[in-house]
């Protein structure tokens, strides 16, 4: 039965247009062409970079903290009382009007005093700035070194410059050494990324970053398996060109660089905008949903991999609205932006684009 379900869904028709498929793409003549069995070592290159990330937090970024003087707030600690933890931990921390006055009567507090003893509670759970920045500069290594090399490995390819070249004799298209670990790391740091997101700072777009790290994964994957290599590296180096940057841009927030932040996170914002929302859509994703119909008729195939590239430009489209309004509040003369330690503040710092990263392929 399992055999028969996966005959069906991995048939030819659905996924290569008329007359390609599978065998097409078995290694012959020298030339080597992308496995779906060569995904099995991301999981390991994934337990790596947790690894690496453990040590590189513990070690580079905190003596870089250090360096910046990034500086932690001293916190008061909410006195102990076991009526309001209770309530804290089991029901809200954010209780309503009806449940302080209640609350009152069952811990002998003023309301001003429960009310208080919440707000510090809550103070008490809010991620340190030195956890951070250890976060934001693993992310910004990762990302300026991922786009150096992916540019790096694309310089020099035809279809960095001519994007109708991606799809010049597909879907045979020869799989080439920088190729094949620009794409293994890529999916082993986003399968890492979905491994740690419960222990990473939570912020404000979370449930985003969910979608964005599964459609970049599902994408990244799939673009393998098909053999769409040239395309999804296209879209990794797009999406890898601003994450770095706004990364920077958080550690000289979280280190007290005002000016300094602002002046990168208005970078940015402008190389976001022109690379997710100018270049990807007019220029790479025009070329996938377009070019491709003037020489196969449509399968099924073309149109999984241009609906996994339309989720991910809606969150691009999202994450823009959010990065403008606050690249505009950054603009010389206007407000300022807030410091990192007022908790009643959701910052920028709390956007998280990526992927990230095909980064759609490849998400914050």
């Amino acid at each position: 039965m399992s055999d028969l379900l996966s005959d069906w869904i991995w048939q030819d028709r659905l996924w290569f247009p008329a007359g390609l498929g599978w065998a097409n793409l078995k290694d012959r003549d020298g030339q080597v062409f992308a496995k779906g069995r060569d995904l099995w070592v991301i999981f390991p290159i994934a337990v790596c970079f947790l690894i690496i990330r453990q040590i590189f937090e513990r070690t580079v970024a905190v003596q870089l903290a250090s360096l910046l003087r990034v500086r932690e707030k001293p916190r008061v600690r909410a006195a102990p009382n076991t009526t309001l933890e209770s309530y804290f931990c089991n029901a809200s921390k954010f209780p309503s009007q009806s449940s302080v006055e209640e609350l009152t009567k069952q811990s002998a507090c003023s309301v001003r005093q429960v009310q208080r003893w919440f707000r510090r509670r809550r103070n008490q759970e809010r991620p340190s700035q030195i956890k951070k920045f250890r976060e934001a500069c693993w992310r910004f290594t990762f990302y300026v070194l991922a786009f150096i090399a992916g540019l790096g490995a694309l310089i020099d390819k035809p279809w960095f410059y001519d994007m109708e070249e991606m799809w010049n004799g597909f879907p045979t298209l020869p799989l080439l050494p920088s190729q094949y670990w620009y794409y293994m790391i890529e999916l082993g740091f986003y399968i890492s990324l979905l491994f740690s997101v419960a222990t990473d700072v939570k912020r404000k777009d979370f449930k985003e970053q969910i979608v964005h790290h599964v459609a970049t994964i599902l994408l990244i994957s799939f673009s393998w398996l098909v053999n769409y290599i040239r395309a999804g590296t296209l879209i990794m180096l797009v999406h890898d060109a601003s994450d770095y940057l706004l990364e920077s841009a958080k550690m000289f927030n979280y280190a007290g660089w005002r000016k300094t932040c602002n002046y990168i996170f208005i970078l940015f914002a402008a190389v976001f905008i022109l690379t997710r929302l100018v270049i990807l859509p007019f220029w790479i994703i025009h070329t996938t949903w377009v070019y491709p119909l003037t020489l196969y008729p449509p399968f099924f195939g073309f149109y999984f991999f241009n609906g996994l590239l339309f989720v991910l430009q809606c969150l691009h489209i999202f994450w823009a609205g959010l990065i403008l309004r606050m690249a505009i509040k950054f603009l010389p003369g206007n407000v300022c932006i807030p410091k990192p330690n007022h908790h009643r503040v959701v910052s920028w710092t709390e956007i998280e684009p990526r992927v990230s990263k095909v980064t759609a392929f490849n998400s914050g």
